[in-house]
């Protein structure tokens, strides 16, 4: 065996060694499930499933090159999607990175909410039927992507402000067939005043002076996705509430995405401006108010 062949023996580390370290790592870091992202990123390097590295840390695979450097930055905790590129949200796969606010599981159950509305409306009005969905302060473009494929032939159209984060949503949303436009949701889209059948939002609602506690939160994402204005953060759940008043036709629906201490507050919203019927809460998935409903009136 020449010097460099025996270099590379040594220095080589079983993959379920180095998933073991990693984890504890991560542990020690704070990071909340130290084992799924061990794991998430050890596949992202190998290029395999998490099933297929399941497999094959049973078997004497090496740990890929580079482990430790990603490891290292998810103990600094910056955000397993940023590291990988990639965030799941239903059935999606959407890139994501620096710059733009990244997909939370909580938002599923709340695109269901406006889903299950386009479903029954498809239904109703048959394959031919237009159905027009809004989806304001786009992000990623998460909700107007889970809208366009999962009810098909539907026209849903997305407005994203920040330059960051609306390139993202190009990339995303390019292949759904969805309209993008760069621009203010309080003024997006008056061609469709009156007409649309569905707006979903998930505006920003941080109060001002709260401090995020998941500490990738705080540190990356993006404070123009996350704060809403005021000493409340208000202000632009008040305006997609607003826009989504101007954009429904009578009898139309519109949810919003809101923290769960908020869920008062959104209701007072709605039902203090006169233009909603039928305002509802609704819980995600851990029984935490999520969102708020309203009818159109």
């Amino acid at each position: 065996m020449n010097r460099h062949a025996w270099t590379l023996w040594v220095t080589e580390i079983l993959l379920a060694d180095a998933v073991k370290s990693a984890t504890a790592a991560l542990a020690a870091a704070g990071v909340p499930s130290p084992a799924v992202d061990a794991q998430l990123l050890a596949a992202h390097l190998l290029g395999v499933s998490r099933g297929e590295l399941a497999a094959m840390l049973f078997g004497t695979s090496v740990a890929p090159f580079g482990y430790d450097e990603l490891i290292a930055r998810r103990a600094a905790r910056e955000p397993l999607q940023h590291i990988t590129g990639v965030a799941y949200f239903r059935h999606l796969e959407l890139a994501v990175g620096k710059g733009v606010f990244v997909p939370r599981p909580e938002t599923e159950s709340v695109v269901q909410l406006g889903i299950d509305v386009l479903t029954r409306l498809r239904q109703e009005r048959g394959a031919d039927g237009e159905l027009i969905a809004v989806d304001l302060g786009t992000g990623s473009g998460a909700i107007a992507a889970a809208m366009a494929t999962e009810v098909p032939g539907s026209s849903v159209y997305a407005v994203e402000l920040s330059d960051d984060a609306f390139v993202w949503a190009q990339r995303n949303l390019g292949p759904t067939g969805a309209v993008l436009v760069h621009g203010d949701m309080r003024d997006a889209f008056a061609e469709l005043n009156g007409t649309v059948d569905v707006v979903v939002s998930n505006p920003p609602y941080i109060p001002s002076a709260a401090i995020p506690r998941d500490i990738e939160v705080r540190l990356h994402d993006p404070h123009m996705a996350l704060y809403g204005g005021g000493a409340d953060g208000m202000e632009m759940p008040g305006a997609a509430a607003a826009t989504a008043a101007r954009l429904l036709r009578p009898g139309g629906f519109f949810v919003m995405e809101h923290a769960e201490v908020q869920a008062e507050q959104m209701a007072e919203l709605l039902n203090h401006s006169g233009n909603w019927d039928s305002v509802c809460t609704h819980v995600d998935l851990t029984g935490r108010d999520r969102a708020t409903s309203g009818i159109r009136r």
